[in-house]
């Protein structure tokens, strides 16, 4: 996947919120994915935006 900010996160991480996505938990993911980013932290939109993406991927 080709995004800035998935590919800051660890594999352990990206796991972690498929794992949410999946579920339907999108807020939980999203405050998964600033933890895990570390400094600078993502804005909100950029993390919206992920989690768009990874619904999508997910689904396929």
């Amino acid at each position: 996947m080709d995004n800035v900010l998935w590919n800051r996160l660890s594999a352990e991480a990206q796991l972690e919120i498929d794992s949410l996505v999946s579920a339907g938990r999108n807020v939980q993911a999203i405050a998964a994915m600033r933890e895990h980013v570390g400094v600078p932290q993502p804005e909100l939109r950029e993390c919206v935006d992920l989690l768009s993406q990874r619904s999508a991927a997910l689904r396929e």
